[in-house]
């Protein structure tokens, strides 16, 4: 298998660059992919220093630089090494720039400045944490999100995903033999969204759980029959309260929060609740 170096070159925190990277590399399975990470490059010493590991590991360079002269420093290395150089934000820039009829201000991770969404996105990731797994229900309300479902479907990391993208998200496990608090019923300011998901799918998580663990595979917890009843039992609350659900089954966690997104959307732009339904997307 063909091993690709892929050198990606920021003059900010490079997280924009890195989510474009792992987005294109999704694409392409089995993909041998080594990757160097460049942040912070925004000197000419800066971008001499790493000039040997290009040339001792040829491969694509990916690169967000603004700074005119750091960025054609980079591209004459890349042209003498014999290297493909891509200024992955260029073409969305350029188009930026002529709907819009103005320049971008050329100024290194902007989009990364301690503004207003800075702080909301912490406040969410703080929220976020204090709320997990049912924890401090005395402050739903203040949540944007609440999600609930049975365990092991996926709660805790997409709320930590939504919290990243400055939701506050509360979740709660839905269980049998210990129903939720009321407060759940009584929410009016956030989204309650339904998680669930396949039976014999979540017997699978739930026994490579255990089996992490080093626990008893044998319990009601795994038994086919149980975990049945147990997501009859949270779909019958969704569908009687009318919440909508999103079924995780075959979601990755960004899929799953990019779904609770576009129903808290909804829900902001005032449609009606029974557009939401209680049917699984």
């Amino acid at each position: 298998m063909y091993r690709l170096h892929l050198h990606l070159v920021s003059d900010s925190t490079g997280e924009t660059l890195e989510m474009i990277a792992k987005a294109a590399l999704a694409q392409f399975e089995d993909a041998d992919v080594v990757r160097h990470f460049w942040p912070m490059v925004r000197s000419r010493q800066h971008l001499d220093r790493i000039v040997p590991d290009l040339a001792d590991n040829p491969g694509l360079v990916l690169f967000t630089l603004v700074n005119p002269e750091t960025r054609a420093r980079l591209e004459e290395h890349c042209r003498q090494l014999g290297l493909a150089a891509v200024p992955v934000l260029d073409a969305v820039t350029e188009a930026l720039e002529s709907q819009l009829g103005q320049e971008a201000h050329g100024r290194p991770g902007r989009q990364h400045l301690m503004d207003e969404a800075y702080f909301k996105r912490v406040e969410a990731i703080q929220f976020t944490i204090a709320h997990d797994d049912g924890v401090g229900w005395e402050n739903w309300e203040q949540a944007d999100i609440v999600l609930a479902g049975v365990s092991r479907t996926s709660k805790t990391p997409t709320s930590i995903y939504l919290a990243n993208r400055g939701y506050k998200t509360a979740n709660i496990p839905i269980v049998v033999e210990s129903p939720p608090p009321d407060a759940l019923f009584r929410l009016r300011r956030p989204l309650v969204i339904g998680l669930t998901t396949a039976p014999d799918r979540l017997v699978q998580i739930r026994r490579n759980r255990l089996l992490s663990l080093h626990e008893d595979t044998e319990t009601a917890y795994v038994d086919d029959e149980h975990v049945r009843d147990e997501i009859k039992y949270a779909r019958r609350m969704f569908a009687d309260n009318g919440w909508p659900v999103i079924d995780v089954t075959r979601r990755s966690i960004e899929e799953t929060a990019a779904a609770a997104i576009r129903l808290f959307s909804h829900k902001q732009s005032e449609e009606p609740p029974g557009l939401l339904g209680s049917k699984p997307i």
